[in-house]
Parts: C-alpha cells; sequence; structure tokens
C-alpha cells in the first residue's frame, strides 16, 4: 500500500523518483526520522483515543536519540550486507546539529537507524522498514523498562 502512496504522491506533485541510493545518508536520514515516527505514532494512536500530552510522552520516549540508537544496535545482527552499509553510511556521516539530549554516539547511531529507514521507504522496501522496526521494538521493550506499552 505505502509503494502505491509514494507512486502518487511522486505523480501528483510530478516528482521524478529517484534511486535511493542516489541519496546522502543525511538525506536518507532526514526521510527516516519521519518515516519512523509515522510509524510510532500510527501504533500509539491505534491504541485508542488518550490525552495528546500522553502520546507525545510515549512517542518521544521510542524516537529519542538514545532509544534508536539501542534499537539499531539490538538489529544489527539481522541486518543484510546492502542495510549494513547503509547504516553505516549514515551513523559515519558529519551531521552539522546533535540532539539536545542525547551523547554523540547515540546521536550517531540513531542517525544510521534512521538513514537505514529513509532508504528502505525510498527504496519501496516499507516491508521489511516495519519488519526492522517491529523487531527492534520487540527487543528494545523487552529490555528496557520505559513505562510505553505499544502493543496492547
Amino acid at each position: 500500500i505505502l509503494e502505491e502512496i509514494l507512486d502518487f504522491l511522486l505523480k501528483s506533485f510530478d516528482i521524478e523518483k529517484k534511486e535511493a541510493k542516489e541519496f546522502s545518508p543525511l538525506v536518507l536520514a532526514y526521510v527516516g526520522d519521519a518515516v519512523y515516527e509515522l510509524i510510532i505514532r500510527s501504533i500509539l494512536v491505534s491504541r485508542g483515543n488518550r490525552p495528546v500530552n500522553k502520546l507525545n510522552k510515549d512517542a518521544t520516549s521510542l524516537v529519542k536519540a538514545g532509544a534508536q540508537a539501542d534499537i539499531i544496535k539490538l538489529l544489527k545482527p539481522e541486518l543484510n550486507e546492502e542495510e549494513f552499509v547503509i547504516f553505516k553510511r549514515g551513523r559515519n556521516s558529519s551531521p552539522h546539529t546533535m540532539a539536545k539530549n542525547a551523547s554523540m554516539s547515540d546521536y550517531k547511531y540513531a542517525t544510521g537507524f534512521e538513514s537505514l529507514i529513509g532508504f528502505l521507504y525510498l527504496d519501496n522496501q516499507f516491508e521489511r522498514a516495519l519488519e526492522l522496526v517491529r523487531l527492534g521494538l520487540d527487543r528494545y521493550l523487552e529490555n528496557e523498562d520505559i513505562g510505553v506499552k505499544i502493543y496492547e
């Protein structure tokens, strides 16, 4: 379905489709950040109406750089060669900003994670992106006591 949405978006705005590999790691991270946040917000709102401040608190706990860094570290053994290369390119890129509440190491790992998610989205591999996010969240929430129950 998302492939159809992306194709519809490209056609509606007369945007030329580019290969995901053509984008810099930071551009992939820019897109991946939005895609990952949309996945998290979609999961959270699917649980029903709740106060927006509680939704935002739960979302923030899962999209912050530290959480993303932990998730990608848990996922590294599951990545294929191409995915690992995309992650490393993102992690090793030189961002011009840094998250307010994250170490540089966490920020770089999070950038690598976002680059991978952005790449998978732009490469029409959204099913794989969802698979990795689901696996990463399962492992992360199993190991962390952050008070967020996303699958209730």
